[in-house]
């Protein structure tokens, strides 16, 4: 793999940011015919983290894309989604995923390895001829009438017509766009991925999250039932006392001390070694700055109460590059106009994502009185009910 170029070489487009949100917009924008260089500033492509889930809205456009098939024999398809009460164990309403569920949003619900989910898609790259560069740290963008700029931390400066910033939650290119900064929630999350034998208690056919007070628990199955998959969020009080060194493990089984058997027996299959706290941005309509565009994480990052951080990226790229295929004539790609409508499409959904994840978040913590009428309601509610859900699954 190539880690250098000259700086007289010219791409159609440079993707900054080599994760899953990059990979997606790289191959969208291959598949129209354009020259992509995509630039990862790690000496090697990866993904760390365990878990992720994809909804239809993201597995329909990797079925286009031919891919599903792949992703599909690289994870699980549970039967249901669950909501849980952690303290008391019982679960509360469940969405079932089936045959009713797929024909309605026209594609299945999987849950997959991130690092799987990477490898196919930086392989699919490979195979449409985005070229792939490494050690490469983007240090600014600048963006001209008919051309931009990237320049790299060794000196390297790239020329194409424009630059699409896919660098995640601390994006360095964001700040082209807008002058802001990352939100702390005052979550924590702590993560695991292990044998299935070592949690028989998995259920392969549920993705179930257990609310509690101030805290969560999430299981399911991953790698065709070969692995167990588990992530514990829990709110840190150290970080609300402003304290500086917040959301450790010894904070970790404090919170979840007040929940069920069934969910603190889970927290033995945690890594303690490491830990992801949990931010996102203000949502922002405008995502572009002359020929430089943010997407994904960096446009919209959200938290994960709606599992969307990867499916949005994957509908980012899918727009972006539909729209390169209406403002093109020949050879010649109308950037402005294909920015602007991506935005149009885009920016009001992955807004109302963030939004939606704050509150959802807010309902999945509450305690006492409020616990019981979430819990009434959730219990009450018909389990093929897609009306709360098809604004975020729908076509």
């Amino acid at each position: 793999m190539n880690n250098r170029t000259s700086g007289s070489e010219s791409q159609d487009v440079i993707v900054v940011g080599g994760g899953i949100g990059g990979l997606a917009t790289a191959f969208s924008l291959r598949q129209q015919g354009l020259s992509v260089r995509l630039l990862e500033r790690a000496p090697e492509f990866g993904e760390v983290g365990a878990g992720l889930q994809l909804s239809p809205n993201a597995t329909r456009i990797l079925d286009n894309w031919g891919l599903l098939d792949e992703v599909r024999a690289a994870g699980v398809e549970p039967k249901r989604l669950v909501l849980g009460d952690a303290i008391t164990g019982e679960k509360l309403t469940h969405l079932p995923l089936g045959e009713e569920f797929q024909q309605h949003y026209g594609a299945p619900y999987v849950v997959v390895h991130r690092s799987d989910l990477h490898r196919i898609l930086l392989e699919a790259c490979r195979e449409a001829g985005v070229e792939l560069q490494t050690n490469s740290t983007v240090e600014r963008v600048e963006t001209g009438s008919d051309s931009a700029r990237t320049y790299l931390s060794d000196g390297t400066a790239l020329k194409s017509q424009v630059v699409i910033g896919a660098d995640g939650l601390n994006s360095r290119l964001r700040s082209h766009v807008v002058d802001d900064e990352p939100v702390c929630s005052g979550y924590v999350a702590y993560r695991g991925a292990v044998p299935i034998s070592e949690r028989p208690d998995v259920d392969l056919d549920e993705v179930i999250a257990w609310m509690g007070p101030g805290c969560h628990f999430v299981h399911y199955g991953l790698r065709q039932g070969k692995m167990a998959n588990l992530v514990a969020v829990f709110r840190s009080p150290k970080y609300f006392a402003g304290e500086a060194d917040w959301g450790g493990p010894d904070e970790l089984d404090t919170a979840f001390a007040q929940c069920c058997d069934r969910v603190r027996q889970g927290l033995d299959s945690l890594w303690r070694d490491r830990h992801w706290k949990m931010y996102d941005r203000i949502p922002i309509s405008n995502w572009s700055n002359g020929r430089l565009m943010l997407v994904g994480d960096a446009a919209h990052a959200t938290l994960q109460y709606l599992a969307q951080g990867a499916c949005q990226s994957i509908e980012d790229a899918e727009v972006l590059g539909s729209q390169v295929g209406k403002h093109r004539d020949g050879e010649s790609v109308e950037w402005e106009e294909v920015f602007s409508a991506t935005q149009q499409i885009r920016a009001p959904q992955a807004s109302k994502v963030q939004t939606t994840a704050r509150t959802w978040g807010d309902i999945w913590h509450v305690d006492g009185l409020a616990r019981s009428l979430r819990n009434e309601l959730l219990a009450t509610r018909s389990p093929n009910d897609y009306k709360h859900i098809d604004w975020l699954y729908g076509a």
